[in-house]
């Protein structure tokens, strides 16, 4: 076994994506993520996971920000992304181009994220890193996913939570 690196990986990439062509179309809005190295990371998991757009709202920084460049590796150059001061009205903007908007939070009515069937268009929500999803939006969502935690914490970083939320919805089938 030998790492890919140079053209080899470029090819084996681009083999895996001709193969296996994501069957979702994902959104994710942040909605007052307020760390840039957070909104950074996120475009890169966005990047990674071939969202169809970022919506940034409320707080959340906007590139051009040195730490949003650095962090997400200037992929804020490839996902499409777009501001919105209310995260209520973009979550009302996207269903009407018919997402399904899907917060991921702790919530009374929350299920596990795995065991979700995540509709064709989906949209995935979080929140502020310290507040998490507001209750005004959280209204607004159509349901509410989360992620166990076995451990003494009672969550993971929002980037890190999104990421494997993203990454089972690519890889759970249509």
């Amino acid at each position: 076994m030998k790492p890919l690196i140079g053209t080899e990986l470029k090819r084996f990439l681009r083999n895996y994506k001709r193969d296996n062509k994501p069957q979702h179309d994902l959104v994710a809005l942040l909605q007052s993520v307020e760390y840039p190295a957070n909104v950074g990371s996120i475009f890169r998991v966005a990047d990674g996971a071939g969202a169809s757009e970022l919506v940034l709202t409320g707080i959340t920084p906007t590139p051009p920000h040195p730490t949003i460049d650095k962090v997400g590796r200037f992929k804020s150059l490839r996902v499409p992304w777009r501001y919105e001061q209310d995260p209520v009205q973009a979550i009302s903007n996207l269903k009407a181009d018919g997402y399904h908007v899907v917060a991921v939070e702790l919530t009374d009515t929350a299920v596990p994220y795995h065991t979700f069937a995540y509709p064709q268009k989906t949209c995935l929500v979080v929140g502020h890193e310290d507040h998490g999803v507001t209750k005004a939006t959280l209204a607004a969502c159509d349901t509410a996913v989360f992620l166990p935690m076995y451990g003494k914490g009672r969550s993971l970083n929002v980037h890190v939570a999104l990421s494997i939320v993203l990454y089972h919805i690519l890889h759970s089938g249509a």
